[in-house]
């Protein structure tokens, strides 16, 4: 039961799945930049940067945020590597995913990402995604940091928050305050 604010993402695309396992139509510079001007703005006045520079179309596309840009380091070691995911790697996991993934909370599952890509496979854990970040109520698709659905209000936005509300709640304190 998917509904148009989730458009053409029902069809599984590489170029919106992370190396590292993130799902980038769950980012909020993704969602800021495809639905949700507003969001966008924000983060620029957060980071300090224009607007165009939080603009982003997917991990794999041309046009990325400057902060995976400028930080991501997976990216270029899987082009190296000639892999798709960080899990394909023979030094899976390593230092530098490990570090990655203990610095946000929107970065919890990618452990359990990696393992479901291999398990299912891309399209059938991208197709999970979309419903662990969609909310229960009007099925739009939510960041990590959504603790309420950005369109419809329902607490909480997502299975993603529901299972990590707390870690984000404390996150959230930290850079509001």
């Amino acid at each position: 039961m998917m509904n148009r604010t989730k458009g053409n993402l029902l069809m599984p695309d590489k170029r919106l799945a992370a190396v590292c396992g993130l799902f980038c139509p769950a980012c909020n510079s993704f969602i800021g930049t495809n639905e949700d001007p507003e969001r966008l703005k924000t983060i620029a006045g957060r980071f300090q940067r224009p607007v165009g520079e939080l603009e982003c179309h997917g991990c794999r596309s041309e046009k990325r945020c400057f902060y995976c840009k400028e930080n991501c380091k997976m990216a270029q070691c899987a082009t190296e590597k000639g892999i798709d995911f960080c899990g394909e790697c023979a030094e899976y996991p390593c230092a530098e995913l490990k570090i990655f993934q203990a610095q946000m909370p929107h970065r919890i599952e990618i452990w359990q990402s990696q393992e479901r890509i291999k398990e299912v496979g891309f399209e059938k854990w991208y197709m999970e995604m979309i419903e662990h970040y969609s909310c229960p109520e009007c099925h739009t698709i939510n960041s990590a940091y959504d603790m309420s659905c950005w369109k419809c209000g329902k607490t909480p936005s997502c299975n993603y928050v529901k299972l990590h509300k707390d870690k984000i709640a404390q996150h959230l304190a930290k850079i509001n305050a």
